[in-house]
């Protein structure tokens, strides 16, 4: 089966499973009920999706030491030599642990978290060595398995969807149509060509339905020009004639791409949708050093750099010549403002021994999800924590169905990952973290 039909096969069956949900199958449970299960990480893995981290092919103790190898290898062409083995790291990060608490304002500077980036706007070029991140990035898993920003996954799309349209030209022009055009000129297009489709399969033999104007000026204004409009209806059974020196489409049976059918077409117009992207984790592992300032990308933001400085250069002329005290309404809506200039959320996670997680979240992605990918990053996947936040505390049961946008946690957030079984003293020297993560601890 070639992906273009797996694509629609999967929308057909998520239909039809929806549409049992609607009947009421399936019996529900509350959401506080009792569970079987010992561990409340465990509880949590049972009730949401985990996420899934690209697969990593197991690590073999001659392929530790060539990675190791290789990565001295590199580093030792800096100025600057890193040494990337465990006790390294270790004393690295405990080193950094204890300066910091000698540093209390910085760690409370780190900890409040989105200070630095609200005063931000992105990355410009003489920022780019004090990104948090390069970008946001993707998966496709229909097309591949690489990890690229959005923009480029756009163009790689296109390019697969027209390689597609010579095997499956019905099918794929209707993916190009929701993939290649702007959403509003899509939507009018799709509903155009289903009209033309649905008025033939109810009336087969009436030459009105059979025949398009070229001319046509909802044809001209809404079809003629859409990205795989015309290969929908060559597909369909219609061929461009001329009739009294005026271009026609003329529908005939006999024109019909092999294989395809009136009805399997408006299907496919119907459930058409934009392919749909993975965000990428974007996982990195830093020593304390490294996470004390964050700049984010461009790409965190709704809005341009240079309309978020315009807005936030509007806002204080505004509040200069009011000369007045803001109400506390008057700050929520301000506050709510500021929160939907972001897309997406950096979150850090901080271990005992001073290593940091970071990883690129939606702005409304769940707590458990966040929950879900520390979970993932952890050598004892079993192991029962907590995750704490400066403004929210620890997190609960209740939380898990929050987003991050609910819980203010953006555009950026640290979290102190804690373990109740383990007193604070004991876990300082405790690796919580996966061997293969540790492979990506940021060289200084």
């Amino acid at each position: 089966m070639s992906k273009i039909k797996r694509y629609f096969s999967k929308k057909k069956e998520e239909a039809a499973f929806k549409l049992r949900i609607g009947r009421g199958m399936g019996e529900g449970h509350k959401l506080n009920a009792p569970k079987s299960e010992a561990s409340t990480s465990g509880s949590r893995q049972s009730k949401f999706e985990a996420y899934v981290p690209p697969k990593r092919n197991e690590l073999s103790n001659e392929a530790r030491a060539a990675a190791a190898a290789a990565l001295s290898r590199i580093d030792r062409k800096d100025s600057r030599e890193f040494n990337t083995s465990l006790a390294a790291i270790k004393a690295q990060a405990k080193r950094e642990l204890e300066a910091e608490r000698r540093q209390k304002e910085e760690l409370l500077s780190s900890a409040s978290g989105s200070t630095s980036a609200s005063s931000s706007t992105g990355g410009s070029s003489g920022e780019n060595k004090n990104l948090a991140c390069r970008g946001v990035f993707f998966r496709c898993p229909l097309i591949g398995e690489e990890v690229l920003p959005k923009k480029e996954w756009k163009i790689k799309i296109k390019e697969f969807l027209y390689q597609q349209l010579e095997a499956e030209r019905g099918l794929t022009a209707c993916l190009i149509i929701q993939n290649c055009n702007v959403k509003e000129r899509a939507d009018d297009c799709t509903a155009t060509l289903t009209k033309y489709l649905e008025n033939i399969i109810k009336n087969p033999e009436e030459e009105k339905f059979c025949k398009i104007r070229m001319t046509n000026k909802i044809f001209s204004d809404k079809v003629r020009y859409v990205d795989g409009a015309l290969d929908v209806l060559h597909a369909a059974g219609f061929s461009e004639v001329q009739i009294d020196d005026e271009p026609f489409l003329l529908w005939s049976s006999e024109q019909m791409e092999e294989g395809l059918d009136l009805a399997t077409l408006v299907d496919a117009l119907k459930n058409s949708e934009p392919i749909h992207l993975e965000l990428d984790r974007n996982i990195k592992v830093l020593l304390p050093s490294q996470a004390r300032r964050v700049v984010l990308p461009d790409d965190f933001y709704r809005i341009s750099p240079e309309e978020i400085k315009r807005e936030q250069q509007l806002r204080a002329e505004a509040i200069e010549s009011s000369q007045m005290l803001k109400t506390k309404a008057m700050r929520e809506r301000e506050e709510q403002r500021n929160l939907r200039m972001y897309r997406y959320s950096l979150v850090r996670v901080k271990f005992p021994n001073g290593l940091l997680i970071q990883g690129t979240f939606n702005v409304y992605e769940k707590i458990a999800d966040v929950f879900e990918f520390v979970q993932s990053c952890l050598a004892d996947e079993t192991l029962e924590f907590n995750l704490i936040a400066s403004s929210e505390g620890k997190f609960n049961e209740e939380d898990m169905e929050k987003t991050l946008y609910d819980c203010k946690l953006i555009p950026n957030v640290l979290l102190i990952f804690a373990v109740p079984a383990i007193p604070s003293s004991g876990a300082v020297d405790v690796n919580f973290l996966k061997e293969d993560l540790l492979m990506l601890v940021q060289s200084m």
